[in-house]
């Protein structure tokens, strides 16, 4: 019979404290909540507005209702395109923790539209958050992440990449190039983090998800022919769903994950690999 070290608690978050940022809806709420639900101690969600629809004080106060959770949410308003905006989400950190066990950067922006005319301002705006704000939410939490981590059981970074990083989807009137071109950077990025930090005891990863129904997503799948027309094209005969997206997330955060470093893992249910099925040109 094999011995395997503690199972019961192998895909748990308990006692952890993680930070999301564009934690107020879509794929980074879905994320919060899956994190608090595995038993995390505190998550920390960060967006530019506190207040509205989508503002972070709806978030935090829909994941505190959550049944049978024993840790809480915290809401803290940053833009994570700005540096300065991020050291200040540090030091917030900092009042109550002296360690951060999980950092999901997850925020992002994206843009599309016709090469030519590309106003400059889409691409310094795409990059800024999903390149450039990565690298510094990184770059500036790895002291508290390295002051959580151990050996067996290493702190975590999570990129939330796309598809768009690893395939040319998107051209024409309706491209989305500098979107892409961000997305393989941030792909890229994990590698050089992983390697930089891996000996810091913190890992890092990225998920790349394919379609899921979102803000950021549905002006693209209307473009492309709506909903019933992607899930007819995809493997799995479906968009991705909450339950696809955390599955990941929580694994990738768990002891179960604690030696897997530098990954890709798109989930998209395959369709990455049907060729061309994405694009209208």
């Amino acid at each position: 019979m094999s011995e395997i070290r503690d199972f019961q608690s192998m895909f748990r978050l308990d006692g952890k404290i993680a930070l999301v940022t564009g934690g107020s809806r879509g794929l980074g709420l879905h994320t919060a909540t899956a994190f608090l639900l595995a038993g995390a101690k505190k998550v920390f969600i960060t967006a530019r507005k506190l207040e509205g629809a989508e503002g972070i004080n709806q978030a935090v106060e829909k994941l505190n209702k959550l049944a049978n959770i024993k840790g809480t949410a915290v809401g803290i308003a940053a833009n994570v395109a700005q540096t300065d905006q991020i050291e200040k989400l540090v030091a917030k950190v900092k009042e109550t923790e002296d360690h951060l066990d999980i950092l999901v950067c997850n925020a992002g922006a994206t843009w599309g539209g016709p090469f030519e005319p590309t106003p400059d301002s889409s691409t310094i705006k795409v990059l800024d958050l999903n390149v450039r704000g990565v690298f510094n939410l990184a770059r500036l939490f790895t002291p508290l992440l390295a002051a959580g981590g151990t050996p067996r059981d290493p702190s975590r970074i999570v990129i939330v990449s796309s598809t768009a990083g690893s395939n040319v989807a998107h051209i024409g009137d309706h491209g989305t190039i500098m979107y892409s071109v961000s997305k393989a950077a941030a792909h890229h990025m994990t590698r050089n983090l992983a390697m930089e930090l891996g000996p810091r005891n913190i890992t890092t990863n990225t998920v790349a998800p394919g379609f899921f129904p979102s803000k950021l997503a549905n002006g693209l799948i209307e473009i492309l022919g709506g909903e019933q027309e992607l899930n007819d094209s995809n493997p799995r005969r479906r968009l991705g769903e909450a339950e696809d997206i955390v599955g990941v997330m929580v694994y990738l955060c768990s002891p179960a994950a604690s030696y897997i470093n530098g990954e890709d893992i798109a989930v998209d249910g395959g369709m990455r690999y049907a060729s061309g099925r994405h694009s209208k040109i």
